[in-house]
């Protein structure tokens, strides 16, 4: 068998393997989330939400985050995004609830991120909209259902329970607020530093995390193409030498 083609082949697939390792895990996290995913029962929590696009056709000109009825949070702050005008949407509970001593009978059941005219996040885009939820609830964890909508008119709803999503990994998971629950390894959810009652710490807690998911995301990257480049060169070096008789 001539060694030129086994290398040729051989090559190829060294090459398709390294595009797909590196893309899985780019994949795996082109999804909306939030974070840190993490947070103290009483606290006033600053959490981020993270919009990616995936749509090669359209922009993200549109997101709606559902807030828990059963378990309210009276208190909803949301942070001006330029180019995005940004909305509480408040309403009735199916039933009055006691919150921190006080029965309230309506609470803030969604908030809208609506895109100026030709603004929107593009192709390989993404786009951070914040919110200080509070006070948070003595529960296990909330699921913050999410709605994206593109400038086509398509939309995804991301809306999944971490039940839903174990039993079905193919089903678009919601962002999920972690509080008495621990957050699962890996997965869907980003992994976080440990939740705080203040802006502060939060915020400082969410750059932490992004920073090192981003380096150690960089070295795995780095790691896979170094490695690529070394076998290539060897393969390239075994077909050069000679011939033994």
């Amino acid at each position: 068998m001539s060694r030129t083609p086994f290398l040729r082949r051989a090559l190829v697939g060294l090459a398709a393997g390294a595009v797909l390792a590196i893309g899985v895990p780019l994949a795996a996290s082109a999804h909306v989330t939030v974070n840190p995913n993490t947070a103290t029962p009483g606290s006033y929590a600053t959490v981020n939400f993270r919009v990616p696009t995936e749509s090669e056709t359209a922009s993200t000109v549109k997101l709606e985050v559902t807030l828990p009825a059963d378990t309210p949070l009276s208190a909803v702050l949301v942070q001006p995004v330029p180019g995005w005008t940004a909305t509480v949407e408040k309403g009735a509970l199916p039933a009055p609830v006691e919150v921190e001593g006080n029965t309230i009978s309506d609470a803030p059941l969604k908030i809208v991120w609506q895109a100026d005219p030709g603004v929107g996040i593009g192709q390989d885009q993404f786009q951070i909209f914040s919110a200080v939820l509070g006070p948070v609830p003595d529960v296990g964890h909330l699921v913050l259902p999410a709605e994206q909508t593109y400038s086509d008119g398509s939309v995804v709803d991301w809306a999944a329970t971490p039940d839903q999503v174990a039993a079905d990994s193919s089903l678009e998971p919601a962002p999920v607020l972690y509080i008495n629950d621990t957050p699962p390894a890996g997965g869907h959810s980003m992994a976080s530093a440990a939740p705080t009652s203040t802006e502060h710490d939060a915020d400082a807690m969410a750059s932490g995390s992004a920073d090192s998911s981003g380096v150690a995301l960089g070295l795995s990257i780095a790691a896979l193409v170094v490695g690529a480049v070394g076998a290539v060169f060897g393969a390239l070096a075994l077909a050069r030498r000679p011939k033994r008789g």
